[in-house]
This record gives structure tokens, sequence and C-alpha cells, in this order.
């Protein structure tokens, strides 16, 4: 029943027609000039490791204090405002804005040369069934098509639910997540450098999670891109 709502509902008010954050008609683009102006793009300056929003273009303390096992990461956004609302939209039962997210990361990757392969952050099967897609499958797909790089499905698995993340600390998210990745095609990323995709980036446990079971699995190195990613503040 839900697919169906969502068919009429891009049917009758496709994407190219109406604003994605506020609804109103647009006749052409994905935003309205109202709901552009709530957008935030994660412009420079950044940390050159997490890709977060710097005040100065050098490495945050929080990559300093715990270096992550990733490369380097870049998002298209800041997540707030309406960069929030979109990625909440994107997650829940509207999939068609994977081309939109991927339009602004691939003006990201440049920064990433070298690339093999693509991986994305996977979900259960019952969390599948859910929400009706994985929303980092299709964004990886579409960032394929544009840059001429193949996605390898089901690289990584997820094999046990977790918890919410939302409220949890650094520490938390950690455990929260220990021994629920699981790598099953270790030969096709073998001496490769992989991007990894995923919609957020807020503390990094996720990706930091899957980046270890990358290797271990015989990677040669990641990288990670991100829809978006929250700003990075100094504390105190």
């Amino acid at each position: 029943m839900k697919r169906i709502g969502r068919f009429l509902s891009e049917a009758l008010f496709p994407s190219s027609f109406t604003c994605d954050i506020c609804g109103i008609e647009t006749f052409g683009g994905n935003l309205c000039l109202s709901c552009l102006k709530k957008v935030i793009y994660n412009c420079a300056p950044n940390c050159p490791i997490c890709g977060r929003k710097n005040v100065i273009n050098e490495i945050c303390m929080e990559c300093k204090a715990n270096a992550p096992k990733f490369k380097k990461a870049v998002s298209a956004l800041i997540y707030e405002n309406g960069s929030a609302v979109l990625v909440a939209k994107f997650k829940n039962g509207h999939p068609y804005l994977k081309d939109y997210f991927a339009e602004l990361l691939v003006e990201r990757l440049f920064e990433m040369p070298g690339l093999d392969c693509i991986v994305y952050v996977p979900m259960t099967k019952k969390a599948v069934r859910k929400r009706e897609y994985n929303q980092a499958e299709l964004l990886a797909k579409s960032i394929s098509k544009r840059i001429d790089l193949p996605v390898i499905k089901n690289c990584v698995i997820k094999i046990k639910e977790t918890n919410e993340q939302k409220s949890l600390s650094r520490k938390e998210r950690a455990k929260n997540l220990k021994g629920c990745f699981k790598v099953e095609k270790a030969s096709e990323i073998k001496g490769k450098r992989v991007l990894l995709i995923d919609d957020v980036l807020t503390t990094g446990a996720t990706a930091e999670a899957i980046t270890e079971k990358l290797l271990k699995a015989g990677a040669d190195s990641v990288y990670l891109a991100t829809v978006a990613s929250v700003e990075y503040k100094l504390k105190g």
C-alpha cells in the first residue's frame, strides 16, 4: 500500500515539478528559490580528513584525537535545516532524491582520484523490507552511473539489528555496532581503493566499523562519501 501511495504521489507531483522541501510547484529543479536558501552546502573550509565543515582548512580536533580508519571523507551538505529535511525524505519514501544527491556528490569526488570500486552501508533484510529500499545502495548506483565505477552489491552485509543511534554518544555507537557488519566479497575488494557510500556522517561510528572490516578483508584503502555531515564545532 505504501509503495502504491508513493507511486501515485510521484506520478502526480514528479520531482521536476515540485519543491522537495515545501512541495510547491517549481516546474524545473528540485527546490524552489525560498527553500534553496535553507539548504546548506558544505563549502570550504573543511577538515581534510573527515570532510566536515571546520573553522579553517586544517584537521579538526576530533580527527587529531581519534584518527579515522578511512583515508578521506567528503560530503555535499551540512546536516541541518533544509539539508536535514531532504535527507529525511530520502530515507522515508522519496528514493528519487538519489539522483539529486548523486549530482551534488560527484562534484566532490574529484578530491578522491584513483578509486577502484564502490560499496555502500548495508541494512538488515528486515529493515529493507520495512523501508522498501536501502537509500545508500540507491545512491551508490546513481553515483556509479556518473563516474563509471562498479558497485559491489552486498559486499558488506549487516547481520544483526541495532538500536537507534541518534541519542547515543560516539562510544555508545561503537559498542552498538560491534559485530553487526560482515564482508561477504573479500576477493572483489582485495588490494583496491574502495569508496564507501552513506547518507549522513555524524560521529563516524558506522563508517569506522565498516572501514575496519573492509581493511581486514584486504582493501588497500577506504574513502567515504556522504550526502551530508554534521558541522564540526569547537567545544567550550
